[in-house]
């Protein structure tokens, strides 16, 4: 029966992964877009994306979730995702990639507004290019600072791919709860548990060491 638990908890835990890296992936640049745009001088471009991030963030993922995957059906008349696996995996990495996007949005925002105007001027008085100024000062000093927000954001994101649950994904927690609620037994839940600790674990070390990388900018 464990390595039958085990088996299932693994594949689960594969689905999982895949749903963590592809929204990583996608919302990381894209997250980068948004914030440019909400920090834009064109106001209605700003005020747009600020109601945007504002909508995304004061909305459950959960609920985003369902209506991204059951919307589309609803509205078309058929089910864009065609409704296997891959399709619900599909649908979850959209809605994950949009709302990850608008939570890092704000992350890098608040770490290249953070970088002192003093240092892009001095480089504007020794001739470099915006996007000089942009990849050798704001880039790097940004991401110095945003390394601690956004490893809180990536573990979370760990375990909200428990959520793609609600739409029935095979991903970790489901693979956990089905052994409840085919057989009457729990310990599997408490056994998926270990499995995200181990995740967590492996995401809280490579980001301590990528801290440790960036210390020479204090």
């Amino acid at each position: 029966m464990f390595w039958t638990v085990t088996k299932s908890l693994l594949s689960g835990l594969g689905t999982t992964f895949e749903i963590f890296i592809l929204t990583l992936l996608f919302a990381l640049p894209l997250g980068l877009l948004v914030g440019f745009c909400s920090m834009s001088k064109w106001k209605p471009l700003k005020y747009l994306t600020e109601v945007l991030v504002w909508i995304v963030r004061g909305t459950p993922l959960m609920l985003q979730l369902i209506i991204i995957f059951y919307g589309p059906g609803l509205w078309l008349g058929h089910n864009i995702w065609n409704g296997g696996e891959k399709g619900r995996i599909t649908a979850t990495v959209v809605a994950f990639v949009i709302n990850y996007a608008c939570y890092f949005s704000v992350i890098f925002r608040g770490g290249i507004e953070g970088v002192p105007v003093g240092q892009r001027e001095a480089g504007q008085v020794l001739g470099m290019t915006k996007s000089q100024i942009f990849f050798k000062v704001t880039l790097l000093q940004m991401i110095k600072r945003v390394v601690p927000p956004m490893s809180n954001e990536v573990i979370t994101l760990v375990k909200d791919t428990a959520i793609a649950r609600i739409i029935a994904a095979y991903e970790l927690t489901f693979a956990g709860y089905s052994f409840m609620k085919s057989a009457g037994i729990t310990w599997p839940l408490f056994y998926t548990g270990v499995f995200y600790l181990i995740f967590v674990g492996i995401l809280t070390l490579l980001f301590h060491f990528i801290e440790r990388k960036l210390d020479y900018f204090r």
